[in-house]
C-alpha cells in the first residue's frame, strides 16, 4: 500500500507529465524563490513558524549538544535557522536542488551572522554527497512530496544518519474532518493558486502544491515507508486540524541497525 501511495506523489509534477520530476521541481523553485517566504506566510497564516517550532521541540529531546545536523530541501533556510537557534549545534548543513532558493537562504544567514554554523550547498536529496553515519539528525520540512522516488530519499537519509540518530519530517497533509476539508479544498485549490500567480507569476507552482499534498503518503503509509528503509520508533503527529504532520523516526543502534544499505 505504501509503495502504491508513494508512486502517486512521484507522478505528480509541476509542469508536465513528461520529463524528470526533479528537473521540474528545481525549475519551479528557482521561479518562485523570491516570493517563497511571502507565500509560505500567506498560505499558512504564519502557522508554518509554529509547526517548525513543534518539530524542533521533538528534536530537542533527542539531539545531543554540539551535534551535526542535516536539513534537506532546505529552501530559503527557515528550518535550518530555527535548528541553529534552538539546538545550538556544532554545524547545520543545508542542501537543496534550487540555486535560487539557496541564494535567498545564504543572504538570510549572512544577515543574521550565522554563517559560521550554517552552510548551504546545492545537491540532490536522492544522492547525498555525504559519508555514512555522519549526522546526529536529519530534517526535511515540506520537501518529501517533491521527491522523484521517496524510497530512495529515505534510504539516503538512513545512510547518512548516525546509529541512534533522529529523522524528523515535517510535511503538509490533508484534513480528515469533512467540514474542515471542504474549506481546505476551496483555499488550496482556488485561493492559493490565484494568490501565488499574482505574487510569483508562476500559477503552475501553486496548482502543483495541493495536488502534491493530496498525493503524498500520510499517516501510517508514510511511517511504513520509513520502516521499510530500516527506521524504528516511527511516529506521526497531526497538527492544526490535520493540515500538517510531523513524522519522527530513529536509526537503530548496534546489532539492530540495517547493514545492507550502500
Amino acid at each position: 500500500m505504501a509503495n502504491t501511495e508513494s508512486s502517486q506523489v512521484e507522478s505528480v509534477k509541476p509542469y508536465s507529465a513528461q520529463g524528470s520530476k526533479a528537473e521540474q521541481v528545481e525549475r519551479m523553485f528557482d521561479s518562485i524563490a523570491s516570493a517563497y517566504d511571502f507565500m509560505n506566510r500567506a498560505m499558512t497564516l504564519g502557522i508554518d513558524k509554529w509547526w517548525r517550532r513543534v518539530a524542533v521541540r521533538c528534536l530537542k529531546r533527542h539531539v545531543p549538544h554540539e551535534s551535526r545536523l542535516l536539513d534537506l530541501a532546505t529552501g530559503t533556510g527557515d528550518f535550518a535557522i530555527q535548528l541553529c537557534r534552538a539546538l545550538h549545534p556544532a554545524t547545520v548543513q543545508g542542501l537543496d536542488l534550487s540555486q535560487g532558493m539557496l541564494d535567498v537562504a545564504r543572504h538570510k544567514v549572512e544577515k543574521l551572522g550565522l554563517s559560521h554554523v550554517i552552510a548551504f550547498e546545492r545537491g540532490d536529496c536522492l544522492a547525498l554527497p555525504y559519508a555514512n553515519d555522519g549526522f546526529d539528525a536529519v530534517t526535511i520540512a515540506f520537501g518529501v512530496r517533491n521527491f522523484e522516488h521517496l524510497d530512495v530519499g529515505y534510504r539516503e537519509m538512513w545512510r547518512v544518519l548516525k546509529p541512534g540518530g533522529m529523522l524528523c519530517v515535517l510535511e503538509l497533509s490533508t484534513p480528515r474532518n469533512r467540514l474542515v476539508r471542504w474549506f481546505y479544498d476551496i483555499y488550496t485549490l482556488h485561493i492559493i493558486p490565484w494568490l501565488g500567480s499574482l505574487k510569483s507569476g508562476d500559477s503552475s507552482a501553486y496548482r502543483y502544491l495541493p495536488l502534491s499534498i493530496a498525493a503524498v503518503p500520510q499517516g501510517e503509509a508514510m511511517l511504513e515507508l520509513m520502516r521499510q528503509q530500516g527506521f524504528h520508533k516511527c511516529q506521526a503527529r497531526r497538527l492544526t486540524l490535520g493540515t500538517c504532520s510531523i513524522y519522527t523516526a530513529i536509526k537503530p543502534d548496534g546489532d539492530n541497525s540495517k547493514t545492507n544499505n550502500p
